[in-house]
């Protein structure tokens, strides 16, 4: 009977050990799959990282929940900078001159590409000429596709304005990928589809001013039918900036009012 105890002991002692080297086993393969998966992870953050350094002067006047500047930020695809940093690169800026355009590309590539954030209603509140920038651009005739400015000329948020400027100089692989991460994001490219075409074909701010203008010229040939409030607005509309209510290029910028709405758009 000793003998069958022993015996029964030692099987036991065997399964036991059997137990330990299949949880090593597990933990071992376990291991193993966190290791593949992070490494998947690191891959996949390396590929949707913008290739153009992007950076943005938040000056938190609009909704956090609604800010576009603030959601690339905080999905690490743009630098936050302080009022008191330069940058050496593209600035979509009130300041500019002149239009960004396919020669502003290198700059783009070795600098990057900066915007403004803050609220289409308090922009006197923003001290742009203390904005340290080397070449500040402004932005050509577009229409905003967010859902506070939809249809809107000019009344661009920050995601459509870096979108436009990376269209424009040939990164449309960057603008894709900003705007990926908004529903609405793409219903920018839908809308100015064949403007922002038109834009990045131009070699110079010339050009693209030429094209606008073109463009511009155009839409006022086509005939449509007056509203309600158009035809209630009329006295209003005849102190405008135009007949037609479109803003002329040297108010079509990635951050000035262009009409009297109290609505922001981020």
């Amino acid at each position: 009977m000793g003998n069958n105890k022993q015996r029964k002991f030692r099987t036991h002692r065997h399964g036991a050990q059997s137990s330990r080297d299949q949880q090593h086993l597990v933990l071992e393969n376990e291991s193993q799959s966190f290791v593949q998966e992070a490494g998947e992870e690191e891959q996949e953050d390396v590929l949707t990282k913008p290739k153009i350094k992007l950076a943005m002067w938040d000056f938190g006047q609009c909704d956090s929940k609604k800010c576009t500047g603030r959601k690339l930020s905080r999905m690490g695809l743009i630098k936050d900078l302080r009022v008191t940093n330069g940058f050496g690169g593209i600035v979509l800026s009130p300041v500019g001159t002149q239009c960004v355009s396919r020669q502003d590309h290198s700059l783009i590539k070795m600098k990057g590409l900066a915007v403004v954030d803050c609220s289409w209603a308090r922009l006197d509140d923003v001290p742009f000429v203390r904005l340290r920038c080397t070449a500040p651009r402004l932005l050509p005739w577009l229409v905003a596709a967010n859902p506070v400015n939809y249809g809107r000329p000019c009344k661009l948020s920050c995601v459509e304005a870096l979108s436009a400027a990376l269209t424009i100089c040939g990164e449309e692989e960057t603008a894709n990928l900003l705007l990926d991460k908004f529903k609405w994001g793409h219903g920018f490219l839908s809308l100015n589809r064949e403007l922002l075409k038109a834009y990045s074909n131009c070699e110079s701010s010339a050009d693209i001013i030429t094209v606008q203008n073109a463009w511009l010229t155009q839409e006022r040939q086509i005939p449509r039918a007056p509203s309600d409030s158009e035809d209630l607005e009329k006295e209003d509309q005849n102190s405008s900036d135009s007949e037609d209510g479109l803003p002329p290029l040297e108010k079509n910028m990635n951050h000035l009012i262009l009409d009297n709405s109290d609505e922001e758009s981020e």
